[in-house]
């Protein structure tokens, strides 16, 4: 799965919509009912270090199994370290990619596609990676 825009958030949304207290399980609350809890605001549910924090819009299909799929905007935090089977923003040679990081033998790093039409990506010693940060967050409609 490729990169194909990179979006920084300039400024926060700061906007807040009603939360409503109960669960949905096949259906929706009356709004007219008094349920509301509190209101919620994307930047919480999405957001936690602003500063740190940017959107990329996903190209393609190797990440489909773990949820992401083409055209998908991914919420970046690279304040989070890139743990063993974190999904990553990464680099490699130059090429920006969104794998699955699997760090079973920490001196050979492997990026996992999560599609079996795509192949793993076994980085060796000559190959250049960095990680740009650690996907938290999917937005991708229905």
């Amino acid at each position: 799965m490729l990169i194909t825009e990179i979006f920084r958030p300039a400024e926060q949304f700061q906007r807040s919509i009603a939360l409503y207290a109960d669960t949905v399980k096949a259906g929706f609350p009356s709004p007219a009912q008094d349920y509301i809890e509190k209101t919620l605001s994307l930047d919480d549910l999405c957001i936690r270090t602003p500063a740190a924090t940017f959107f990329v819009r996903a190209s393609g299909s190797s990440m489909e199994k773990a949820g992401i799929h083409d055209g998908d905007v991914l919420v970046v935090d690279r304040s989070l370290p890139p743990g063993h089977r974190k999904i990553v923003i990464a680099s490699v040679d130059g090429e920006f990619v969104c794998k699955r990081l699997d760090l079973s033998v920490p001196s050979k790093p492997v990026l996992r596609a999560e599609s079996d039409d795509y192949p793993d990506i076994t980085l060796g010693d000559e190959d250049e990676l960095e990680i740009f940060g650690v996907v938290t967050t999917v937005v991708h409609a229905l």
